[in-house]
């Protein structure tokens, strides 16, 4: 337990030291632990260590993990499957993953039906129009955000993108400004687009916080090292 509050405290002093290069308030900066292959055991310490909640790549992992720890919150900050947004609805407390138009339609149809509506979710934006990534681009997004806004069974937070892989995090920041200015953009147009930024992981999380990232998701800077396949 020692060893994951130590690495739990560490991220926070690394958020609150990038916070403190751009003048922000490390409230302001969500610490999202991401248990994707972290054992049931390791779970069970993270939580007695006092987190209580969890991000999760996949549905069925997350469902399993659900199980084992009571109290516990999720949030999905994979890529989900159009075949299981229903179960998504019943597990998650937030998306943070709603890469298509369609997926938005149908989380929205799912979560009135199932009385969960609003349910908090992120927009997946694509900014580095990468092949291998999942994501809306820009274009597409702006486009059909009057209708995304106006979709009764979600509560649009914000948007979310993952970095460009690179060898020196620094080189993800062009990422990380891209959504916040993106952001900035759509909401001046689109109030009904939260402010929030889910953008940043275990190697490039300081540089997205000092360009505004309000969710970093990390797994390994708390988990230690994911075993290998």
């Amino acid at each position: 337990m020692a060893a994951l509050r130590d690495r739990l405290e560490h991220v926070r002093e690394r958020v609150a030291a990038a916070c403190a290069r751009v003048g922000r308030d490390p409230d302001s900066v969500a610490i999202l632990p991401v248990t994707k292959s972290v054992d049931f055991a390791r779970l069970r310490v993270a939580q007695a260590a006092g987190m209580t909640t969890f991000g999760e790549n996949r549905v069925q992992e997350a469902s399993a993990k659900a199980a084992e720890l009571p109290g516990a919150r999720w949030h999905l900050v994979g890529h989900l499957q159009s075949n299981k947004a229903g179960r998504a609805v019943e597990l998650f407390d937030q998306i943070h993953s709603v890469d298509s138009i369609d997926l938005a339609r149908r989380l929205s149809r799912l979560a009135t039906a199932a009385g969960r509506a609003p349910l908090p979710v992120y927009l997946e934006v694509n900014v580095d129009r990468d092949p291998a990534k999942s994501g809306m681009a820009a274009a597409e997004l702006e486009q059909a955000l009057p209708e995304l806004a106006a979709l009764p069974g979600l509560d649009l937070r914000g948007l979310m993108t993952v970095g460009r892989l690179v060898s020196k995090p620094e080189d993800a920041r062009p990422t990380f400004v891209a959504l916040r200015v993106l952001s900035d953009r759509l909401r001046a147009g689109e109030p009904r687009l939260g402010p929030g930024l889910s953008m940043g992981m275990s190697d490039d999380f300081e540089i997205a916080v000092e360009e505004g990232a309000t969710v970093v998701r990390i797994g390994r800077a708390i988990f230690g090292q994911r075993p290998v396949a």
